[in-house]
């Protein structure tokens, strides 16, 4: 009996070194404090003008779900994340589903980063091609994170600062070509929270479901519970701290850009119209800005590149994935390392097979039900089985399942049969390796240490 436990003993681990801090600064890099930036003209034109206000409904409406997801890492602080939480408390099939519905998520916010970051290298460099620039992404995505958690919470913090140096920028000539200009006409700074000439309920909600993706991602924090220190407060913490950050400053953003270029002017391209707005306020500003998206973006890229490593190495060790190759941690820098170099390898293959339009779609496939997966975890755990049935822990939940459903409801047919194609093949690999899921599908056990919490 004496050598197992020794062999669990001496078997490396995630290293526990993340702050608050850093995990707050993880959440931030991967949903990008520039988030609002490239749907500012979708939401102005979906929303009539009213981006401020779609921004601040869809930050409420995430705040339900970022409850649902601290509390259940609070539960279980494991790198399973939404997987472990459903498997945990609804059913282990489907936890292996929500699992494998993560799989697609995680694994493709570092292609369209990837694709992302390469189109807008080959503009700023047209003579070096595509190509090129999709290969060193990938590389560095995976050489970064390769060297552990710490160098990329050190990474994290560099990008935050000079993501924040360029807002800050924004801000400043916003404000001076606001205040620099007249005027005179009433209600002309709330325009942008309501609009009574432009309003239309039907199309702020409209503008909210966009407005919704800005704030996806947030859910990364939950994958890092076994590398930080004190999961079950700080997880919670980080992701509703989170949520509140990027809503309020994505708020801000978009408010000054709409008082630059009010929703009554139409924009050049809208696809790029903060871009255009920022120009307005400073010429300067077109350049920095773009540059400023990429930067964003290799952020974006890098973390989510982290989270989808250590979603694997939760299925992995719990047998859904092979465990041999998914489950092993590398002894040296105490990270999943097969599973970085797999996702790096995924995100390179898929830079060159698909477009962005069609991966950014296809994410948020996943991402909802991995939400609404979680909502009704948190809705069992804290509600049903609680013998004291308090309302905080019925609404978030409830709500933050509500929304999800009708989000996802609402995908393009594109991203639902791609999605659906996906889910598929995860249905029917877990039916092949459970002989018709007769069988354990997956082993949920904690970790020692954990279970021992």
């Amino acid at each position: 009996m004496g050598a197992p436990a020794n062999t669990l003993a001496e078997t490396p681990r995630l290293r526990r070194s993340l702050t608050l801090w850093d995990l707050i600064l993880y959440g931030v890099i991967v949903i990008q404090p520039v988030a609002p930036m490239s749907v500012f003209g979708v939401l102005s034109d979906r929303g009539h003008g009213h981006v401020v206000t779609t921004i601040l409904i869809a930050m409420v409406a995430m705040l339900f779900t970022a409850v649902s997801y601290g509390r259940m890492a609070r539960a279980y602080p494991s790198a399973g994340s939404a997987f472990t939480y459903v498997g945990q408390e609804i059913n282990a099939a489907l936890g292996y589903v929500t699992g494998w519905s993560m799989v697609m998520d995680y694994m493709l916010n570092p292609i369209i980063c990837t694709i992302w970051c390469s189109q807008q290298a080959h503009v700023f460099a047209p003579g070096v091609p595509y190509w090129t620039w999709a290969i060193f992404f990938a590389l560095v995505f995976t050489g970064l994170n390769i060297q552990g958690v710490k160098t990329s919470a050190r990474v994290n913090s560099a990008l935050a600062a000079g993501m924040g140096i360029v807002i800050a920028i924004f801000f400043v000539v916003a404000a001076r070509y606001i205040f620099g200009h007249p005027h005179d006409e009433a209600g002309f700074f709330t325009r942008p929270f309501y609009d009574p000439s432009l309003w239309s309920t039907k199309a702020v909600l409209g503008g909210t479901s966009i407005a919704v993706l800005t704030y996806i991602g947030f859910d990364g924090i939950s994958t890092l519970a076994e590398e930080a220190a004190n999961p079950r407060r700080n997880i919670l913490l980080a992701t509703v701290l989170t949520c509140l950050a990027i809503g309020i400053l994505s708020a801000v953003e978009v408010y000054a850009a709409q008082l630059i270029w009010p929703a009554s002017q139409p924009f050049p391209d809208v696809d790029t119209a903060a871009v255009h707005a920022a120009a307005r306020a400073w010429k300067p500003m077109f350049a920095i800005l773009g540059f400023t998206l990429l930067v964003a973006n290799f952020g974006s890229g890098l973390g989510s590149q982290i989270g989808a490593a250590r979603l694997l190495y939760g299925m992995g060790r719990s047998n859904a994935l092979p465990k041999s190759f998914f489950g092993v941690v590398d002894p040296k820098h105490r990270v999943p390392r097969n599973n970085v170099v797999f996702v790096g390898a995924i995100a390179l293959i898929g830079a060159f097979v698909m477009s962005y339009a069609l991966g950014a779609e296809m994410l948020n496939f996943g991402a909802l039900i991995a939400f609404m997966g979680v909502n009704a975890a948190a809705f069992l755990h804290y509600f049903v089985r609680k013998p004291d049935k308090k309302f905080s822990n019925l609404a978030p939940p409830v709500l933050g399942f509500v929304i999800c459903l009708l989000l996802w409801l609402n995908l393009s047919t594109p991203a639902k049969i791609a999605g659906g194609i996906w889910m598929a093949v995860g249905i029917v690999f877990g039916a092949w390796k459970t002989r018709g899921f007769r069988g354990d599908l997956v082993n949920f056990d904690l970790p020692p240490e954990e279970a021992e919490a």
